[in-house]
């Protein structure tokens, strides 16, 4: 009998398994929602816009981002926040949707906060999570008319998204069509281990348009067997950016704001992604494993020395400090939703006791770590 919560409906609250009361775990994801889109200007990532749209703002870069409008959108469908959902989605697809030009069909993937396009390149990672958030909104609000039609937007995304550039058309796919691994952007050959995120493959396998379900389950298993590439084998760490054959992207160069080829602020999310996908597929027994190993070294290796440092991918401590030490703690805890042992509940409990990031670096860590809040009280579904 397959365990993953797909096939279950049973999700884990991790929380309630380390002793927090179910009730106080209830208030405080409220509470934190509160917090991202109705704190103060202070505490809020979210900006309602007139009557009827909004957006998410990265605070650290101060513009808007389909990696935040996305993320935003897939907050509230887990929310069940249909008028805040549909506030970002008209924002994103009145400012951000690219109706022309080699990426006609994807969104630009930066904006300033009055909805000029900062680029016309997109970048994958907002893609797919537009997708997703589209598709549980069609099954928990129901499809509209228009862009509200979910069902259709999605679809016609994901289509776009491996289609483009076939037939001499323009542009280019945003998943390479032989190996089905996702570019980091579309003018590139190399990829970023944080982006693959299987398990919403397994779900576009099931609800994209028919003809482009069987690429989308292959994606997922392609997905499944590179991480084992891109993680080391001994500290579970992995690069922010990688080679198709899971090296690490060594190039340092200026048009990507230097070297990548560490465990840095993109990769956290990647041992969050391959939790999540345990969670609701429990398709490869590697990822447990893997999260134990990432576990070991934080509680083990380096324990309470340098957690907030930059490493190497074999573990080797770099020069210089997280950008986002807060997002470290809260993906260390997310790991251990697929682990149960002495380091997963010392992750999990010291996740509990770190307050959301105040200052103007809050917007990467606070949306990781709702995500993960999320995820460990059983509240990351699918719908």
């Amino acid at each position: 009998m397959k365990q993953g919560a797909f096939y279950t409906g049973k999700y884990r609250n991790a929380f309630a398994e380390a002793g927090y009361d179910e009730e106080v775990i209830e208030s405080r994801k409220n509470e934190i929602f509160r917090t991202l889109f109705y704190g103060s200007d202070q505490e809020r990532l979210y900006h309602p816009v007139g009557e009827d749209m909004g957006y998410i703002e990265d605070t650290g870069n101060n513009d808007v981002r389909t990696e935040g409008m996305s993320y935003g959108m897939m907050m509230c469908v887990q929310m069940n926040k249909k008028e805040e959902f549909d506030r970002l989605w008209k924002w994103a697809r009145t400012y951000m949707y690219l109706e022309e030009g080699e990426n006609a069909g994807y969104f630009a993937w930066s904006c300033g906060k009055d909805g000029t396009k900062n680029s016309l390149g997109a970048a994958p990672d907002g893609e797919e999570y537009f997708a997703m958030a589209l598709l549980f909104a069609a099954h928990r609000f129901g499809n509209g008319k228009g862009i509200f039609n979910y069902e259709g937007e999605a679809r016609e995304l994901l289509h776009t998204c491996i289609h483009k550039g076939e037939g001499g058309s323009e542009g280019r796919s945003m998943w390479d069509p032989n190996n089905k691994l996702i570019r980091f952007i579309t003018d590139v050959d190399f990829t970023d281990p944080s982006y693959h995120l299987p398990h919403f493959y397994e779900l576009f396998g099931r609800w994209a348009k028919e003809e482009d379900r069987p690429f989308f389950l292959q994606a997922a298993q392609a997905s499944r067997a590179y991480l084992k590439k891109a993680c080391h084998p001994v500290t579970g760490l992995c690069a922010e950016y990688a080679e198709f054959d899971g090296s690490p992207y060594m190039p340092v160069l200026e048009i990507w704001g230097g070297r990548h080829d560490w465990y840095y602020s993109d990769a956290y999310r990647t041992i969050a992604n391959i939790a999540l996908d345990y969670e609701w597929f429990a398709a490869d027994e590697w990822e447990p494993v893997e999260a134990k190993r990432l576990l070991r070294f934080f509680c083990e290796t380096i324990k309470n020395q340098d957690r907030d440092g930059i490493f190497a991918v074999d573990g080797t401590l770099l020069e210089g400090k997280a950008l986002h030490p807060v997002a470290v703690t809260a993906t260390n805890a997310q790991a251990g939703l697929i682990v149960r042992d002495e380091n997963a509940y010392a992750c999990i409990r010291r996740f509990w006791e770190t307050p959301l990031r105040t200052g103007i670096r809050r917007y990467y860590d606070n949306c990781l770590y709702f995500f993960a809040f999320l995820a460990l009280s059983g509240s990351y579904r699918i719908y």
